[in-house]
């Protein structure tokens, strides 16, 4: 028995073993390729949203390899399966007849030939190009058997396409295609597709002057075997072995070169289809190179474009810098960068003001010279109205109006509200920025800064167009990604920040303002866009912003230097609003705002002081204001008057008979609003004198304009003399008086109609009087210092 089961036992045995070894192949042949057959660094590449190339940074290793490509083109694919391997889609991965020729042919011939197939092309890829053995053999075909096994044939011929030298440091078919033809792959020809289907092959013959005709030949030998196979017909053919070969390798586009190297920084080695329209984007460039021109002769080298789509938040146009050089910084991408943001922040202010019902959009605001706590604000004129329409102060940037309006409505309430409009640069408290937060004290970039004003002409569209409501995620930072859709939130009835109306009225405002030099009246021409757009310029003159909207696009640019030096005539209205309508006028029609009534109220309004009418008010017009205007308080400034019969003098009941006294509305401002004013409006009647013999009850007849309340004067240092000259000015209601000065209850001098009085001081405190012929006294602390610090 037992001799029996011996021979038994090794046959068992000896099939275990076979078993074992054939497992083990089994395993090996399932997991001998990994996870990623190709780990190499790719290139960044940029897509316009048509899908043309705008852009490309090579990669890591220093090779330009595109990421792998979605499909073959047709005519590579003839061209690469005529050529290197016609039985692809017949064999496992291997051809064994090839493999027999080729040993056969290498056996007996001093020449080398190749029987490898595309499936073992790509593993030996993979595997970098090992020494070219037979053991080495042995293991691409084991592996391309597998391979075979992962992929589908397409996909193979992609890996193959995607990964092939093409000679010096071109990798792959798209990148190919790009450096040696200037195309894209799938619009590559057939003599283009035949010449790069042979180039893998001999990737030394890609030398501008050397090889030329042997690569030729091998290229028109490849065509005429497409003719003979009826792939291509005789005309076709003709024409394709016609073509030049390529020659010394393009340069990749570069239409859009800032936010390409933005998105080498943020997407490395991808593929990334924008939002940008290639048109507008080289239209663009233009733009910014002839305004460099411009801009250049004043020493200004640096500016920036950026246009969204107000609906979706996407990039379309995109110029990160002007086309300068090194030394001028060229290659800083300006719109990621905060600067001082100037005056772009003022319509912010205002729709506040409007939503809150403090403020109608015409109502009178105080621009008079103005000290706060130290902080003496100034208008870029240095020059005061007294007393300006709020609309006209936001259109023409006026400062003082603005910081007055700042500390009316509250800085860290105004500072919360841009939190809430997601302007995350203000990561400081509000205390840091202080008032000056308004007129550019605070730092911002021109992405964020455009993206807000896009938001509030998309908040303003959607309560349009969506059943008077908003969401609750409207203020969304831009995104220059096709494919990435936008979450603006909920639908909700309350505004996240603004209502429609108070957006409506101050674009609105924003809108009527004059565009730059020689267009004052644009208004009046078909051709023209509206917009509503606001200019900026920082402190020293060394950034120039200007911000516009219509209902579909927002617009930012910025103009100065880089390295933020000054210059005079560095403007917001000089430097970068020209180009703001120049990029207008290279965008579509877009029209106009809609007026949103669900959000306006009907008001009748003042029609001199823009405030809610009161009794006193002759002159009454009806206006659609936002709907918490109804808040808003009456004309503080028309009162009732009383005159003579000759309506010449004022007179009280003490001194004129009450029978024939005439009451008369009358806009009365306060007397320093009053002193800017008149001189600035011509039609303003001031009240008439009193009647001799009758007195001024009233009070609040004048007002100091400098010094200001609770303002320290500082005398120069001392050149010499003990005592240096100060300038007294005062304002009074009343024509033709006579105002006496005391310093501390000394006699100074007199003035007459016109009070302004110079006289010598020294530091310290003084208590200033004045008085005029009527009896009538104003008295203020006057804080004198040295500018030396005594």
């Amino acid at each position: 028995m037992s001799e029996f089961l011996s021979p038994v036992k090794t046959i068992l045995f000896n099939h275990k073993i076979k078993f074992g070894v054939f497992f083990i192949v089994l395993m090996l042949w399932l997991f001998c390729l990994p996870n990623n057959l190709f780990q190499d660094p790719t290139s960044t590449v940029v897509d316009s949203s048509e899908g043309s190339l705008i852009g490309a940074r090579i990669a890591d290793d220093g090779q330009w390899r595109f990421p792998q490509m979605d499909s073959v083109p047709e005519r590579f694919k003839q061209s690469i399966l005529f050529f290197e391997d016609e039985y692809f889609y017949q064999h496992p991965g291997f051809n064994p007849i090839s493999i027999f020729k080729a040993i056969g042919h290498n056996l007996t011939k001093d020449s080398r030939r190749g029987g490898s197939t595309i499936t073992q092309q790509v593993i030996r890829l993979s595997r970098k190009n090992k020494r070219r053995t037979y053991w080495e053999k042995l293991i691409e075909v084991f592996m391309a058997t597998r391979l075979e096994l992962r992929y589908s044939k397409e996909d193979i011929l992609t890996l193959y396409a995607s990964h092939t030298p093409y000679g010096g440091n071109v990798v792959g078919l798209e990148t190919a295609a790009w450096r040696y033809f200037g195309i894209p792959a799938h619009e590559l020809s057939w003599g283009q597709s035949a010449a790069l289907a042979v180039l893998p092959n001999a990737p030394a013959l890609i030398f501008p002057g050397r090889n030329e005709q042997a690569f030729l030949d091998k290229r028109n030998r490849l065509l005429k075997k497409l003719w003979e196979k009826e792939i291509i017909d005789e005309t076709t053919y003709e024409l394709a072995i016609a073509e030049p070969l390529p020659q010394k390798p393009f340069p990749l586009p570069d239409v859009a070169p800032h936010l390409t190297e933005r998105i080498r920084n943020e997407h490395p080695g991808q593929r990334v289809t924008t939002s940008l329209q290639r048109p507008l984007q080289q239209r663009l460039n233009l733009l910014a190179e002839r305004h460099y021109r411009q801009l250049q002769s004043n020493e200004i080298h640096n500016l920036a474009i950026l246009v969204l789509d107000v609906e979706t938040r996407k990039v379309l146009g995109y110029v990160g810098n002007s086309p300068s050089d090194e030394t001028h910084a060229n290659y800083v991408d300006i719109i990621t960068k905060k600067r001082s943001t100037g005056s772009t922040l003022k319509p912010f202010l205002f729709a506040s003001l409007l939503d809150e019902g403090q403020l109608l959009p015409h109502s009178l605001v105080e621009d008079v010279p103005t000290v706060i706590n130290g902080y003496n604000p100034q208008n870029f004129d240095l020059k005061h109205v007294g007393a300006i329409p709020a609309s006209k102060a936001l259109s023409r940037s006026l400062n003082v109006p603005a910081v007055r309006l700042l500390r009316e409505y509250g800085l860290q309430k105004f500072y919360n509200k841009l939190h809430k409009m997601k302007m995350e640069s203000l990561d400081k408290p509000s205390s840091h920025y202080g008032l000056s937060l308004i007129l550019g004290g605070a730092e911002s970039s021109l992405w964020e800064v455009t993206s807000t004003y896009a938001s509030m002409a998309s908040s303003l569209n959607y309560f349009l167009t969506h059943s008077s409501t908003y969401r609750n995620r409207e203020f969304t930072e831009a995104t220059y990604l096709q494919n990435e859709t936008k979450d603006f939130g909920k639908e909700q009835f309350d505004p996240l920040v603004f209502g429609a109306g108070s957006i409506y009225s101050t674009f609105q405002s924003m809108y009527e303002v004059n565009r730059p030099e020689g267009d004052e009246n644009w208004q009046f021409f078909d051709s023209s866009q509206p917009i509503a757009w606001k200019t900026g310029t920082s402190f020293g003159f060394k950034d120039a912003w200007a911000v516009g909207v219509t209902p579909k696009y927002a617009i930012g640019v910025w103009a100065g230097n880089a390295d933020g030096e000054g210059r005079p005539g560095l403007t917001g209205i000089t430097a970068a609003a020209p180009l703001l309508f120049d990029v207008l006028d290279a965008l579509p029609q877009s029209g106009w705002f809609q007026e949103p009534f669900d959000d306006l109220v009907e008001l009748e309004v003042c029609a001199q002081s823009g405030f809610r009418a009161s009794v006193y008010c002759d002159d009454v017009k009806k206006e659609w204001v936002p709907t918490h205007g109804s808040r808003s308080g009456p004309c503080p400034y028309h009162q009732q008057v009383f005159l003579d019969a000759s309506e010449q003098y004022r007179v009280n009941s003490e001194c004129y008979p009450l029978k024939d006294m005439v009451a008369k509305n009358w806009l009365v401002l306060p007397p320093i609003l009053e002193y800017y004013y008149a001189s600035s409006n011509p039609n303003y009647k001031p009240l008439p004198p009193y009647m001799e013999g009758c007195s001024a009850l009233e009070n609040n007849l004048m007002e100091f304009i400098y010094p200001k309340k609770n303002e320290v004067v500082l005398l120069p240092k001392d050149l010499g003399t003990k005592k240096s000259e100060i300038v007294l000015k005062l304002a009074h209601q009343q024509s033709n008086t006579i105002m006496y000065w005391y310093l501390d209850e000394l006699f100074v001098g007199k003035t007459e109609n016109f009070h302004e009085l110079v006289l010598p001081v020294e530091p310290g405190e003084y208590m200033l009087t004045a008085v005029d012929n009527q009896g009538n006294r104003i008295q203020q602390v006057v804080k004198v210092r040295s500018a030396s610090g005594e």
